[in-house]
Order: C-alpha cells, then sequence, then structure tokens
C-alpha cells in the first residue's frame, strides 16, 4: 500500500511539472492543451514586423517605394489596405535583414519560411537576450534538413518540410529579455524572397529553461575519415538533435561509422558509442530493402532525402539523415563533444575509411554563455559541387 501512495505522489509531481510548464504556455501537446494559460499569443510576419496587438496587415498601396514595406502593391492595388500588400520581403545579395526582434521574456514556437534561391547561400541566425554571438547559426536549408538545396519531404515532431518548399521548425526556444533573429543573403550577385512567420508566446520563463542552440560544420572532402560534429561545448545541457548531409565520394557501403559522444572530461573513450552510421539514425543493414536505399520519415528519425546520380553531370550518392533526442536527450554537466566515423567497405570484406563530403548541423539547450562558434566557411566552401 506504501507503495502505491508513493508511485501516486511521484506521478502527481511529474503531473504538475508538466501542468505548470503548460500553464506557463512554453510548451504543449494534446495532453494538456486544454489547461488555461496567462501567456500572450503573437507573431511576427512581413505583414506585421513587430508582432505588435492589433498591428497585422496596415501596410499601405502608397508606401511601394520604400525597402520591404508594399512588395505586393501592384497585386493589390484594386483592393487597398488590409489586402495582402506586403506578404514578403527581398533580401539584396551580400544583406543582412533582421526578420524579428522581441523584447520581453516568452518562447519561440513555430518558425515557417519559404526561402528562394541557394538555401547554403541564406545564413540563419538567432541571438537570446544580450548575446553579441548567436546561438544559432546556419545555413537555412541545413537547419530546416534540406542541405542539398533540393527539396524532399520531410515530415517529423521538430522540422516539417512541406510543398512546394515549406520550412517549418517547432523547436521550443525560450528567451528571457529578448530575442533576435536574422537572414544574411552572401549569395555574391542575386537576391532573394522571403515568406517567412514566427509564432511565439510573452510568458514567464522557469529558471531552469535553457536556450536553443544549433551549429553548423562541413568539410568537403573529410580527409580525416573521424568527422567532429561539435566539439567546445561548456556548460550544462543536452543535446537534442543532429542533422547530416551526407555525399558519398567512393562505390559501395557508406555508413559503417560509429557515433560517439564524449561527455564531461571523457578523452580516449567516450561514454556513448553507436554501432554503425545506419544504427544511429534507428535503421539497419544499410536502410536497404531489395536492394536498394529506402527512404523514410518519422517523428523522431529519418531518412529523408536520397539523391542518386543521374549518369551525367550529378556525381555520386547523397542523403539527409536526421536524429531527433526528443525522448532521448544526452544530458552533459560540464561539456560535450559529439564525432562520427566516415567508414565504408572494401574488398575482402575490410573497412575503408572514407573522404566523403559531410555537412552537419547539431542541435542542443545550453545554460548560456556559450562559447563561441567556429568561423562560418565562406561561400565557396558552402557552395554544394
Amino acid at each position: 500500500m506504501k507503495k502505491i501512495v508513493f508511485l501516486l505522489m511521484v506521478c502527481l509531481s511529474v503531473n504538475g511539472a508538466f501542468a505548470q510548464s503548460a500553464f506557463n504556455g512554453l510548451d504543449t501537446d494534446l495532453g494538456n492543451l486544454y489547461r488555461m494559460s496567462n501567456a500572450q499569443t503573437r507573431s511576427i510576419s512581413p505583414e506585421n514586423f513587430t508582432g505588435e496587438k492589433g498591428k497585422g496587415g496596415m501596410a499601405k498601396l502608397e508606401d511601394k517605394d520604400k525597402v520591404n514595406v508594399a512588395n505586393a502593391a501592384s497585386a493589390a492595388r484594386d483592393l487597398g489596405q488590409g489586402w495582402k500588400v506586403n506578404p514578403f520581403i527581398r533580401i539584396q545579395a551580400g544583406e543582412t535583414v533582421t526578420i524579428a526582434e522581441i523584447t520581453g521574456s516568452g518562447a519561440i514556437q513555430h518558425i515557417w519560411m519559404t526561402p528562394t534561391g541557394i538555401w547554403r547561400f541564406s545564413i540563419l541566425r538567432i541571438y537570446w537576450d544580450d548575446e553579441t554571438e548567436p546561438s544559432v547559426e546556419c545555413p537555412v536549408g541545413d537547419f530546416f534538413g534540406m542541405g542539398w538545396n533540393e527539396y524532399a519531404p520531410l515530415n517529423s515532431l521538430a522540422v516539417c518540410v512541406n510543398p512546394g518548399s515549406a520550412f517549418n521548425c517547432y523547436w521550443t526556444m525560450p528567451f528571457r529579455k529578448k530575442c533576435r533573429i536574422t537572414m544574411e543573403n552572401i549569395n555574391e550577385k542575386d537576391p532573394m524572397t522571403l515568406y517567412y512567420q514566427v509564432d511565439y508566446t510573452l510568458t514567464d520563463v522557469p529558471a531552469d529553461a535553457a536556450y536553443f542552440h544549433a551549429q553548423f560544420r562541413r568539410l568537403n572532402p573529410n580527409t580525416t575519415s573521424d568527422y567532429t560534429i561539435v566539439d567546445n561545448i561548456k556548460g550544462k545541457g543536452q543535446y537534442v538533435g543532429t542533422y547530416l548531409a551526407w555525399g558519398v565520394n567512393n562505390n559501395g557501403w557508406w555508413g559503417e561509422g560509429e557515433i560517439k559522444f564524449f561527455i564531461d572530461g571523457d578523452n580516449k573513450f567516450p561514454t556513448i558509442c553507436g554501432t554503425g552510421t545506419e544504427d544511429y539514425f534507428c535503421g539497419s543493414y544499410n536502410f536497404d530493402r531489395d536492394g536498394k536505399y529506402t527512404a523514410f520519415c518519422t517523428p523522431y528519425v529519418g531518412l529523408a532525402q536520397v539523391i542518386h546520380p543521374d549518369g551525367t553531370y550529378k556525381s555520386q550518392q547523397r542523403f539527409g539523415l536526421y536524429r531527433w533526442h526528443i525522448k532521448d536527450p544526452v544530458r552533459f554537466e560540464k561539456d560535450l563533444k559529439v564525432t562520427i566515423q566516415d567508414l565504408g567497405w572494401r574488398q575482402g570484406g575490410r573497412y575503408l575509411p572514407q573522404q566523403s563530403d559531410i555537412a552537419s548541423v547539431c542541435f542542443w539547450y545550453q545554460a548560456d554563455p556559450h562559447n563561441k562558434f567556429p568561423k562560418l566557411p565562406d561561400l565557396q566552401h558552402l557552395e554544394v559541387n
């Protein structure tokens, strides 16, 4: 009887914690949507740059000569104000635009956007509170699981990519003082068009809420055959996701490499050591059914993209894979490093150290301040080629 009472008390305590989270309006699911909250819902888009209450759809036709104020004035000329006068912005070559700036405490809950052009040349950055260095710095395509600049449907809890090329992010991103989101167009000559919407809540943020981070890296080729997804994370937090855009430069199966999580002072040997690349992405036996790679998407993991060479201009196989640690975050107290081996098969049943084209995005939460990110590759070294 005492055991039953104890278990009930534990359940009530856990449920109470979830209820408080829902009450704050930071996170919701089907199990707590009925809970009332004092949080305030807001949304930023080109039709309401500030997200202020009652300030949406106010663009005027006569503002058509101003920068990013009435870009669809011609289409709306027969209807006027309130009729989709400014649903998008244009970002010129070499220009950085602040697409959202929020003051107060709350959380980003959803980001939708449809960037045009070369996705590797559009750099998304997010700054929390008074940061001068971004906590998110990533080409927009890779952030949304589209590292090869080609559309593929992606259906997961954290990220969805829908027809025709609609990027959606559902990571919860709390902030205490301020949030600033920018987009830089590093294309040397071409402007980009951006439709976007940032949905957020203004509410109190719990003391134990950590800040969202995302970091991009790329090696082409990866000459070490041992690719570092991230290192030099210092502080306390949890690792919550990996995206890999993997281009194979040799024949045969390419995914024998093990992922390794070096946690809190691990040196030569990690605390977590996987058994193969497809195993980490929750597949098996080369993702092979009937002699073919099989793409798949699930809420937490997927091989969302398989690009086959066409025999004329496209070289070799390319893959897009995601693994969200939503149910199994990797906790760390002091530091974290994550690597994955670039390993395939050679003749005679032996491992082949490869030199693949690998780009990665890692996602984690931690208490700020974070260490400065490595310098983002320049346009030439970002390019998909």
